[in-house]
């Protein structure tokens, strides 16, 4: 008793009674295995959600422990991944600079949002509420998600900066104009060469590591060959007036901006108070909103100067000419004469803050990862603020389901092949305690990986202590091993994603939804654009999604199916228009499939009205309720009055294979006394036979295409299809 109650707070003592040494090896062997591919794609996905590469690691500490100690899937492996990533940073980059230390605090913030909304949906047994996001909406959104993270690594690949736009096709375009001109081929040539190391060693024996292999053989390339190759130099140093005069007007144009930023955020303040003194909507809060709007139009300008200098100043091209000993950089083609400029091509690095006047940074090499700190991410509870939770918590909600579906799924296809018991409330609180933990220690939304647990699957993981072994390992590379990452490139770390989202292109799910339902495939397609046209805003496409599944999801509930039925040549009833079969003239059988309620009584209404109209000899109706399984006081107030224009028109109506809880409305409305207890049938043949000799009375039918029930009355054959 006492080990049930504690298996269903700590789910992985359930398993461990009979945990041996034999398994204990295996998931020491499957955990290591499971960081080797975990360290290098965690700092990857850590620049794709716009963190320091290093943050990736922290999300790969703690997280995937928790999730495993508390989820219900032993194999499960936690950790950051690609679509989350991504959607992390579309979320945050409206309220701050990618990489600044307050986009940092947000995505913090973001992954303890997230954790206990995942949290509070598994401790209330919500897990269905992820159902609101249908096969054909997420795939379309997977698609075209792995298309934008793909393309949106083609900067680092080619080793050239462009400005962020308003949509991620314009700044694709800016990539491309950039990458035309000034691509920086060793930079290419390691994102190629790590690229085809993966891929190659993938297709030899996907056992092999291939992530870490890339990552250690062009780690060592760069550092050998001197890949990063850049210079601190002043102004002094740099002979173009013209380029000075941009980024003199690049830094005013920074620190206005900067005192507008600091003035807005004052001005938010004074509204508030303004609101508790004067009371919502006075005077001097209209007064202080006037002038909100004011600094952002200001605001907007100074940063359109800014993205155009910027834009100006990363297209310079400089050349390196040693005079008397000093180090002076012209632009390429206006070297003093005589003298001789080196070969290599210098450009000035231009980040997203002012450039220091007596500290620039000139590279002709490639962009590294650089310095990582050592060191445990230390424990800091995120700062809560109410506007910016407010902000956060649609894309939160967002990202919590999307994030507990992929995981979900993962989870489901490793116990297909294991066999495990899986509850997805379990898996949800332990999602939910990955990120609340996690955030306590510098981490950003996580969730479980497809291609990690596939790992960890391989290498013969038993259980949820592969993931304690995982989180050593990483543990260890922060603390002792974070130097040797320094020279990693970041064209490396673009492979490594562009690898990775490669799996999760599938078109063929396009045309399976398509071949399922025509509206269903049209839905993902939509879908699939939606959130393609509209990126980096990728809760617009999820939105488009939802939107059209609940309006088809509605007009199907307003219009269900109504068919009429007819004896096929197997004495079975069938839908008529479906099988070509001819109707009986004097009876008609109609079923209605789904529940009747408010939103489709009137339809049920017309349907009935229409064939009355069309069949001139009709005697009685038979209304089969096989797939009414439901009524809502609309629907009995529908079907009540159905009955009194049929009878008062002169017809006879009865009802088939009526469901308890259906009889139970219209016992407890006395609706079934009006109908009488008499024209309630238990099956279709049994009413068919009942009511066949009264309609047909008088009537001579050549034919009735329901003569073969009335003379097989008791047929145990009967019942609709």
């Amino acid at each position: 008793m006492l080990r049930r109650a504690l298996a269903k707070i700590f789910p992985f003592t359930a398993y461990m009674g009979g945990y041996s040494l034999a398994s204990l090896r295996l998931d020491l062997v499957a955990g290591l295995t499971v960081a080797l591919v975990l360290i290098p794609q965690s700092m990857a996905y850590a620049q794709l959600a716009g963190l320091p590469a290093y943050y990736g690691l922290y999300a790969a500490f703690l997280p995937p422990l928790v999730a495993a100690l508390f989820g219900s899937s032993q194999q499960l492996a936690t950790g950051p991944v690609a679509v989350v990533s991504l959607m992390t940073a579309a979320s945050l980059e409206p309220l701050a600079t990618a990489g600044s230390q307050a986009f940092i605090a947000y995505a913090v913030l973001l992954a303890l949002v997230v954790g206990i909304f995942q949290l509070a949906l598994g401790l209330l047994r919500l897990g269905l509420v992820v159902n609101f996001l249908s096969h054909p909406v997420v795939n379309g959104f997977t698609n075209a998600a792995a298309i934008i993270i793909a393309s949106s690594q083609l900067g680092k690949m080619f080793g050239v900066q462009a400005e962020k736009s308003e949509l991620h096709y314009q700044t694709m375009v800016q990539v491309v104009l950039a990458a035309w001109d000034h691509t920086h081929w060793p930079t290419l040539f390691m994102g190629v060469l790590a690229f085809g190391l993966m891929y190659g060693l993938k297709r030899l024996n996907p056992k092999i590591p291939y992530v870490l292999v890339a990552v250690v053989l062009t780690t060592v390339l760069a550092w050998a060959t001197g890949f990063e190759h850049n210079q601190r130099v002043k102004w002094d140093d740099v002979r173009a007036i013209q380029v000075r005069g941009v980024a003199g007007a690049y830094n005013l144009a920074m620190q206005r901006a900067a005192r507008l930023e600091a003035e807005r955020e004052t001005l938010g303040v004074k509204i508030k108070k303004a609101r508790r003194r004067h009371g919502p909507d006075s005077v001097q809060e209209l007064k202080l909103k006037n002038e909100v709007s004011l600094v952002n139009l200001l605001l907007a300008r100074e940063k359109v100067s800014a993205r155009r200098s910027r834009i100006s100043l990363r297209a310079y091209r400089f050349q390196e000419v040693n005079q008397d000993g000093r180090r002076l950089f012209y632009l390429q083609g206006s070297a003093p004469p005589g003298a001789k400029p080196g070969e290599a091509a210098w450009r000035l690095k231009v980040g997203r803050g002012p450039l220091e006047e007596g500290d620039l940074v000139l590279m002709s090499g490639g962009a590294v990862v650089g310095r990582v700190p050592d060191g445990l991410p230390a424990f800091s509870l995120p700062a809560l603020r109410g506007e910016v939770l407010l902000q956060l918590l649609p894309y939160a909600v967002i990202i919590s389901l999307l994030g507990f579906m992929e995981a979900i799924s993962v989870a489901k296809a490793m116990a297909a092949r294991t066999g495990q018991r899986l509850d997805p409330n379990q898996e949800l609180v332990g999602q939910g305690l990955a990120n609340v933990v996690g955030s306590a220690f510098l981490s950003y939304p996580v969730s479980g990986s497809f291609s990690r647990s596939a790992v960890a699957l391989q290498a013969g993981a038993k259980s949820s202590l592969a993931s304690l072994f995982t989180t050593l390992a990483v543990g260890a590379v922060l603390l002792f091993f974070t130097p040797l990452l320094y020279y990693l490139p970041q064209a490396v770390l673009a492979a490594v994603i562009m690898m990775a989202v490669v799996g999760l292109i599938n078109f063929k799910g396009f045309v399976h939804a398509w071949r399922a339902q025509w509206y269903d495939g049209a839905i993902s397609i939509l879908t699939f654009l939606g959130t393609l046209a509209f990126a980096p805003h990728l809760d617009v496409g999820i939105m488009i999604g939802v939107a059209l599944s609940l309006l088809v999801f509605l007009y199907k509930s307003m219009r269900p199916r109504v068919v009429a039925l007819a004896m096929a040549e197997d004495d079975t009833l069938h839908d008529t228009r479906t099988f070509g079969l001819a109707e009986c003239d004097r009876i008609a059988v109609i079923r209605f499939d789904g529940p009747l309620f408010f939103a489709n009584a009137s339809f049920l209404e017309d349907q009935i009205a229409r064939r009355r109209r069309a069949m001139p000899h009709l005697r009685h109706i038979l209304l089969v309720c096989e797939g009414m399984n439901d009524m809502d006081a609309s629907g009995e107030e529908s079907l009540a009055l159905i009955v009194d224009r049929v009878r008062s028109a002169g017809y006879k109506i009865s009802l088939a294979q009526v469901h308890s809880n259906v009889l139970g409305v219209l016992r407890r409305t006395h609706l079934l006394a009006k109908i009488g207890e008499e024209n309630i049938y238990p099956s279709t043949n049994a009413a068919i036979a009942a009511i066949h000799a009264d309609a047909h009375q008088d009537m001579g039918e050549a034919v009735c295409p329901l003569l073969s029930v009335c003379r097989d009355e008791g047929a145990p054959h009967g019942g609709a299809r």
